[in-house]
């Protein structure tokens, strides 16, 4: 049986990019927003408020976290481009999925959101010279992380999101 904790499988790093692969993971990060409109197209409340799996969020919770955790995503790529190895900040992610605004509110400003800040990191992230991504970031529980990982961990984690609800919505043959 499929974990279905992890759609696409666990993240994986690459321990040396290219700067072919690098365009393509930039790529995969400014799909995400178009990805995830078509992913929960159609979708009644209902479903929204339906897990992606047992014990897991729902489907709007996931909406709600993409543009969280992104946007902390796209602030570490900025301090990693600013500042010599500055420290970033975790979040707890679970706790932030059961605030009100993850739990009950409308998806459409996250989509938005979503979309506004994917254009920006793009742009960013195109911008950004082949030695930038070896700049690093401290992180208080994994230590000192190159923007390089950094970029295949939110590529990743953009598709792994989005197959939680498009594995669930042909798990429940939603049309």
């Amino acid at each position: 049986m499929t974990d279905l904790r992890y759609p696409v499988g666990k993240f994986q790093p690459e321990p040396e990019l290219t700067d072919i692969s690098r365009q393509n993971l930039i790529r995969q990060i400014a799909e995400v927003p178009a990805e995830l409109r078509e992913a929960i197209k159609g979708l009644t409340e209902e479903q929204l408020d339906t897990p992606y799996r047992p014990g897991g969020w729902t489907v709007r919770q996931v909406v709600h976290h993409i543009p969280d955790s992104h946007m902390n995503a796209y602030i570490r790529f900025k301090l990693g481009m600013t500042e010599e190895e500055p420290p970033v900040k975790p979040y707890k992610e679970n706790l932030w999925a059961e605030l009100v605004d993850a739990k009950s509110s409308p998806i459409e400003p996250s989509l938005t959101l979503l979309e506004s800040l994917h254009q920006r990191w793009t742009v960013f992230l195109r911008s950004m010279a082949t030695a930038d991504f070896s700049r690093t970031v401290m992180h208080p529980e994994m230590g000192k992380i190159a923007l390089d990982r950094i970029l295949q961990l939110y590529a990743w984690h953009g598709r792994h999101h989005v197959a939680h609800i498009t594995s669930l919505r042909e798990r429940m043959n939603w049309k």
